[in-house]
């Protein structure tokens, strides 16, 4: 797929995933819009999938929508842990599904 037409589809992906993290948060950046392919098919638009994913980086956590490969498609800011917890599990309970392998971020 050229790049241009993999950026506008993920950006339209991404920017989903922004305002539904937006809803729990009050802020979300926009990560990834397009993957580049390992067997060098071109570029990708991220994937449609949508899950949840969480990383602690010392005393803070930053919550991820990503794709069903793990690209991180939006972010939330550094927040307290027992916070982004209590967020995580609001985003669990209403259905988002849990991405438990490795979150491909910026």
């Amino acid at each position: 797929m050229k790049y241009n037409e993999a950026a506008f589809i993920g950006q339209k992906r991404a920017k989903e995933a922004q305002m539904k993290l937006f809803d729990y948060t009050g802020f979300a950046m926009l990560t990834y819009t397009i993957r580049k392919e390992e067997k060098d098919v071109g570029f990708m638009p991220v994937g449609e999938g949508l899950f949840v994913a969480k990383l602690i980086y010392e005393n803070k956590m930053i919550i991820y929508l990503t794709d069903e490969d793990g690209f991180a498609k939006a972010q939330s800011k550094p927040l307290k842990v027992d916070e982004g917890d209590k967020i995580y599990n609001k985003i669990i309970e209403d259905g988002l599904k849990e991405y438990a392998g490795q979150v491909k971020t910026i």
